[in-house]
């Protein structure tokens, strides 16, 4: 919003936002523990299952890629209502298929539409938002990802053992709808920046502020999300494998992550806001070498033992991806930024599935259901975090913020 515009009103904005993207990461997130129920109500194997969990994050890498070729021709607010809408149609679809096939599609295209949605979410944050609140508003949005893990996932697993695994998508969808009426009634048009011009829609001609430099912001946006997900995806098996919790346990145990992650998603903005996010994000990614190396270095210990290094791990851990969105929004100019940000949602979405396969390409299961291997894969995620920390000193060398950006 513009200097005109109250903190009050801004404020609704983020939110509305916020609570977008926690319909999208809800949609996304709660298909994993309906795996079960899937594989028995739909008479399909792990491997297909496999395929639906696939299917939305690399969709949404794949349109990431294809919308930064237009995403930046059009007024952001009619594009994300446009793509909100695909994205509820698409989550009705899955309540609906009576099938593998027909879930897989409608997985799929939610898929597609919401990586779109999450980069049109970062880029009118980037054009509306003063920069030196912008760590803010984004610590803001991300805040949905600590409100999913502590009441999205529970409730849907709650409908879905009441009234089937159809059920959340459903209400997914409803919500949705509602969403999508407040979201037309209460976001102000965002429209092209005049310097958008015919090289910025689709010529030949470079736009103008372009430089090879800023290619660098999805290499680190890559190596920072690469790093987590090497390990995130098998927390859990390594906490029962390895560490002797109950299946009981990792619901307080991701109770209690998810809690501080959503507390601290504000502070981390604030922090970002007050010293730079490029010093902020180069301190989160030094301070995750300890609990990275920590956790996957740990035998078995008391449940409040591993709740307290699951928990630093967890906010360290996402809250590298606050400031790194802050940095790279802030050095793309106004006329690139809603294409450069698609991209670099593609680079997370594909840095995520791509760090979770190569890590159970590391790790073997023994009979007993323990992890081996699981210590190596912390030094790499150490390592790539290095490479991150390379990535951030070159980008922020290299890629100069633009000297104006309208409010």
């Amino acid at each position: 919003m513009s200097d005109s515009t109250s903190p009050k009103s801004e404020q609704r904005v983020l939110w509305l936002l916020a609570a977008v993207q926690f319909t999208h990461l809800l949609d996304f997130m709660i298909v994993m523990p309906l795996g079960p129920e899937f594989m028995r109500r739909l008479g399909i194997s792990a491997a297909q299952f496999g395929a639906l969990v696939s299917a939305y994050t690399l969709a949404s890498a794949g349109m990431g890629l294809l919308g930064g070729l237009w995403l930046d021709r059009f007024d952001r607010k009619r594009t994300l209502l446009g793509l909100y809408a695909g994205f509820i149609v698409s989550t009705l679809l899955c309540g609906v298929a009576d099938g593998h096939l027909g879930l897989f599609v409608a997985r799929s295209v939610a898929g597609a539409c919401a990586g779109l949605m999450s980069a049109g979410v970062q880029a009118i944050i980037g054009d509306v938002i003063p920069a030196e609140r912008r760590g803010r508003a984004i610590g803001t949005v991300m805040s949905s990802y600590g409100l999913v893990a502590v009441a999205g996932v529970p409730l849907g697993l709650w409908l879905a053992s009441q009234w089937g695994w159809r059920s959340p998508f459903w209400v997914i969808g409803a919500l949705g709808s509602v969403l999508w009426l407040a979201l037309l009634s209460t976001l102000p048009p965002v429209p092209p920046h005049p310097s958008r011009g015919p090289e910025a829609r689709g010529g030949s001609a470079p736009v103008p502020g372009w430089t090879p430099a800023l290619a660098l912001g999805w290499v680190l946006t890559f190596c920072v999300v690469f790093s987590g997900f090497l390990l995130i995806p098998y927390l859990s098996p390594f906490m029962v494998g390895n560490l002797g919790l109950r299946l009981s346990d990792l619901s307080w145990v991701y109770l209690a992550g998810g809690a501080a992650t959503l507390l601290s998603s504000r502070w981390m903005g604030r922090l970002a806001d007050r010293f730079g996010p490029a010093r902020v994000l180069g301190a989160l990614l030094v301070g995750t070498l300890g609990p990275h190396l920590l956790f996957t270095h740990l035998t078995a210990a008391p449940l409040p033992a591993v709740a307290g290094v699951f928990v630093l791990f967890m906010v360290l851990t996402s809250g590298r991806a606050i400031p790194t969105l802050a940095l790279v929004a802030s050095r793309v100019p106004p006329a690139l930024r809603g294409r450069y940000m698609a991209i670099n949602m593609a680079a997370s979405d594909g840095a995520s599935g791509l760090g979770a396969w190569v890590g159970g390409l590391l790790l073997t299961v023994t009979p007993d259901g323990s992890l081996v291997g699981f210590s190596r894969v912390g030094w790499i995620a150490a390592g790539v975090t290095g490479c991150a920390l390379g990535m951030l000193w070159l980008f922020d060398r290299r890629a100069s913020a633009p000297s104006a950006v309208p409010a």
